[in-house]
């Protein structure tokens, strides 16, 4: 079955023939020469015509700044449009592959591993798995909305042409909205003239849940539905496996602009699109449901609840007999729109929770299915009651975060008010003091008027925030904003300090109700290696065993790829982590506490990405509870959820991965990793938080990184509403991961994501350990395998040679004594890669090669001219626009930022 027209060479050729023509039009014939001859220079010294890169430098050097500006837009322009092709590829990969039935990872394969075991097991696997993708407004993404608005709908021209049978004529038509689209895109401005604000952030995360993933979960439901009835005999339902969350609009940590307004305008604006969502299918669904009453028996069910809704909203229900004489189900549905138009009205007869409406959608299942109806329950009513289920009136749930130090803070001057020297308390003391506050009957301390106390603005802002939670959970319910993070968790008062302010502002009220999840981020290595001493001190305090009672008994723990990474290095941070996963799981299991792991994992490898499914499965048996959160974040988001078949397969493994992870742990609790490997991770990770740490304090090492990579631009790109440092200090403690890693990227030295590996293996070998044992660990400990894997994916996308040119920008002392380090750690963590993988290439994906040697050629002229940029001691306007273009053009060919 031919199921295409076309492929990415074609894509690639044709989109880059518009671009040059597009080009000449908007500019001239020269400028489009001057960018042809530096594409041909940089394609040359690739492929081995060049004996140097002088050539293309000396061009772009002696080009006027107008003229690079022509040549940075071209390239970035290039690129955005290459990635819409290459995004083609993946769809006709996922469609083939489902055609022929040879897709991995899909929703197939995990009903076959589940049709393994006894019905009972495959029931207990599918009742336990939870899917929380969590976005986050985390400021990683370079395109402006315009820009990827105008890729979005070139991007649906491709698939026309690629998957509709045209005529010529219809071709030619298609093509020419394509040149429009293309030329509109060159027109518009690339860079960001202002800084995006909280409302823009929450809007982006809210265009791909109503636009995409709203849409895609009821496909993966339903495929899912239909392969276990082809796997397994019995009746297995299939209940609510995702639900979405986020931050943005709510994650105030290090972000002064997330008021309480911001809050609660993200909460209202995302109940309103999520009705009228439910509306639409309703609606539609009103059209299928035409069935005549007098043919049918609706149920006794089905009439009492059509009755109550007469007699709540009697003049809707006039109109609907009216409208709809003896069609029952119509009648039902239009009362049911109208219960949804009054949800949050002051009128009466809305809707109180989504469970209300979901019950009203079973009621008609059930009525129809007694009459012969089971194929349109399929078809048109069970995919809208599992959207309900997982999208709830809130579309997706808001989860708080600030920073411990500023509860610690809010408290302190707010005890003040009443005689109380918090500060001055000790650890136990704060806990003793905190438990006895929110045991007791009477408050401590009045939100309300302490909002015209002497505070400072921190503080004022943190107990406003709880005094307004409890009203927010009052009109929207308590699921749509019900988890606060506490970021840099490192005691058990912390997370004890936000239990006392949920107390005080009467979202909780033990023991017979708690309205919040309460989840430290553990994310230093004093918090991590600490894990024991926090939780087991929150699981035995009375109070806090109160609020985990109130909870259902789970405790979500959230672990910090990002500045765990960046404060220990890749492979100890990695190491870190999956140690202190066990542990966690060791200490929740002591108590009879089911864990949800929060994994806060960035887009790129050193802040925890990767592929997903690889990394869910290669997480230790002992954590796999089945439920399971982690972020999404910046350009990751777009490149996952833009495309809904993208979507659909990202979801389908995710999915995947945790139901053959959970049945896995079923059957085998913990797994057995041999205390050889152990003890050489221990060895391995040592030795590398050693070397990593040594470099990050070496004298001189922030300046190098100042000077070496483009960090004083990306602070000023306007990426998004969150400082890029805590403080404003120049520390590298004090710098957030996403620029910290963005600077490394863009030089094409992706340190974060491989440096030290090598110090780490070499200690271990020298040490008496052997390669055989690494091959071996490779083999068979997934862990392993995908730590070395992923160190290996950052490792393929950095060129050195790139990356000199940026150590050339720097002190000559500082290049002498940093670059040399780097490149020998780069060199020798190559070949042992390669060696424990026993392969002769990096990277173990086809793709990958293909995808790197199309792309490269076309990112150096790129980089070569923001090295210039950045050299010169006094740009004009022009030029700083030019270098500020230049780091998106070269986000856009890498396809990653933070």
């Amino acid at each position: 079955m031919h199921l295409h027209n076309r492929d990415v060479r074609q894509d690639v050729r044709e989109l880059g023939a518009l671009l040059g023509d597009v080009l000449e039009e908007q500019t001239s014939r020269n400028a489009f020469e001057t960018v042809e001859s530096c594409r041909r220079n940089a394609i040359a010294y690739r492929s081995g015509d060049l004996e140097s890169r002088e050539p293309l430098i000396a061009e772009l050097e002696g080009l006027s700044p107008h003229q690079q500006r022509i040549v940075s837009r071209a390239f970035t322009t290039y690129f955005e449009l290459i990635n819409l092709a290459e995004e083609r590829e993946r769809v006709r990969s996922i469609r083939t592959d489902s055609q022929e039935e040879t897709l991995e990872d899909s929703l197939e394969t995990a009903a076959e591993e589940l049709g393994e075991v006894d019905l009972e097991t495959a029931r207990q696997v599918l009742d336990d798995v939870l899917i929380e993708p969590t976005f986050t407004a985390h400021p990683t993404e370079a395109r402006r909305k315009t820009v990827k608005s105008k890729l979005r709908t070139i991007s649906t021209y491709l698939e026309t042409v690629d998957e509709r049978l045209l005529t010529d004529k219809e071709k030619r038509q298609v093509w020419r909205d394509v040149d429009a689209e293309v030329t509109s895109l060159w027109q518009t401005p690339q860079v960001r003239n202002r800084q995006p604000e909280p409302e823009d952030e929450a809007r982006n995360v809210q265009w791909y849940l109503e636009n995409t993933l709203f849409d895609v979960v009821g496909e993966v439901y339903d495929e899912l539905a239909d392969a276990i009835d082809e796997e397994i005999e019995g009746d297995l339902e299939v209940p609510k496996l995702f639900e979405f969350r986020s931050w943005a609009g709510s994650d105030r940590d290090g972000n002064p602009y997330v008021t309480p307004e911001v809050t609660a305008a993200t909460l209202e604006r995302q109940r309103a699109v999520i009705l009228e969502k439910y509306r639409d299918q309703l609606k539609r669904l009103s059209g299928v449901l035409s069935q005549d009453g007098s043919r049918i028996t609706a149920g006794s069910a089905f009439e009492a609840s059509l009755e109550d809704d007469r007699e709540r909203l009697p003049g809707t229900a006039r109109e609907a007999e009216g409208r709809y004489p003896d069609e029952p189900y119509r009648q039902k549905l239009k009362l049911m729109r109208e219960r949804l138009d009054r949800v949050g009205d002051v009128r009466p007869g809305g809707y109180d929770d989504a469970d209300e409406l979901r019950e009203d959608l079973e009621l008609i299942a059930e009525s129809l299915r007694d009459n012969g109806g089971e194929s349109v329950v399929d078809a048109h009513v069970d995919p809208i009651r599992r959207r309900v289920a997982t999208f709830g009136f809130s579309l997706a749930s808001l989860d708080l975060r600030d920073h411990q130090a500023k509860h610690t803070e809010a408290i302190a001057e707010a005890l003040e008010t009443e005689g109380i020297d918090y500060r001055a308390l000790s650890e136990d003391e704060r806990v003793e003091l905190l438990t006895d506050a929110v045991l007791q009957d009477e408050s401590v301390i009045d939100l309300g008027e302490l909002q015209d106390a002497d505070l400072s603005e921190d503080s004022a802002r943190v107990l406003r925030l709880f005094d307004e939670l409890g009203d927010w959970q009052t009109e929207y319910g308590i699921e749509a904003i019900d988890t606060y993070a506490i970021s840099m968790t490192e005691e058990p008062s912390h997370v004890l300090e936000v239990l006392f302010l949920a107390d005080q502002a009467g979202v909780v009220s033990l023991p017979e109700h708690c309205g919040i999840d309460i989840v430290p981020l553990l994310e230093t290595e004093y918090a991590l290696s600490g894990a024991r001493r926090i939780m087991g001190t929150l699981f035995e305090n009375e109070a806090y065993a109160k609020a985990l009672e109130a909870r259902g008994r789970t405790q979500e723990i959230m672990l910090g790829y990002s500045d765990s990474n960046k404060e220990n290095g890749f492979l100890a941070a990695n190491w870190s982590l999956y140690k202190n996963q066990r542990r966690l799981g060791e200490i929740c299991d002591d108590h009879d506490v089911t864990m949800r792991l929060f994994h806060g994992r960035g887009g790129s490898i050193s802040r925890g990405g990767g592929p997903m499914n690889e990394a869910l499965l290669a997480l230790p048996n002992s954590t796999v509870t089945g439920q399971v959160k982690f972020t999404e974040q910046g350009e990751a988001i777009a490149e996952k959820y833009a495309n809904p078949r993208i979507a659909e397969r990202n979801i389908e493994q995710m999915l995947n991965a945790q139901l053959r992870a959970r049945k896995r742990a079923i059957e085998q609790p913990e797994e057995e990793v041999a205390e050889e490997w152990t003890e050489a991770m221990e060895t391995m990770a040592d030795a590398a938080r050693q070397e990593y740490r040594d470099l990050l304090e070496s004298d001189g090492f922030v300046q190098y990184f100042e000077q070496a990579t483009p960090i004083t631009v990306i602070e000023d790109l306007n990426l998004g509403s969150r400082p890029a440092s805590r403080s404003g200090e120049r520390t590298v403690e004090d710098l957030r991961a996403i620029p910290w890693v963005f600077s490394w990227t863009q030089s094409r030295c992706i340190l974060p994501g491989w440096y030290a590996i090598a110090a780490g293996i070499d200690a271990y070998l020298e040490d008496g350990g052997s390669t055989e044992t690494l091959q071996e660990m490779y083999d068979e400990w997934a862990f392993f395998r995908t730590t070395l894997d992923n160190a290996a994916l950052s490792l393929s996308r950095t060129e050195l040679e790139i990356a000199e040119q940026y150590a050339d920008l720097a002190d000559d002392d500082l290049r002498e004594r940093f670059f040399p380090r780097v490149s020998e750690e780069y060199e020798r963590a190559a070949d042992l890669i390669k060696t424990i993988g026993r392969r002769d290439r990096l990277h173990t994906r086809d793709w990958l090669g293909e995808n790197l040697e199309r792309r490269n050629p076309y990112v150096d002229p790129l980089n070569l001219l923001q090295v210039y940029l950045l050299d010169q001691t006094h740009r004009t306007d022009v030029e700083e626009r030019t270098l500020r273009l230049t780091v998106k053009g070269i986000a856009a060919g890498m396809k990653n930022t933070g």
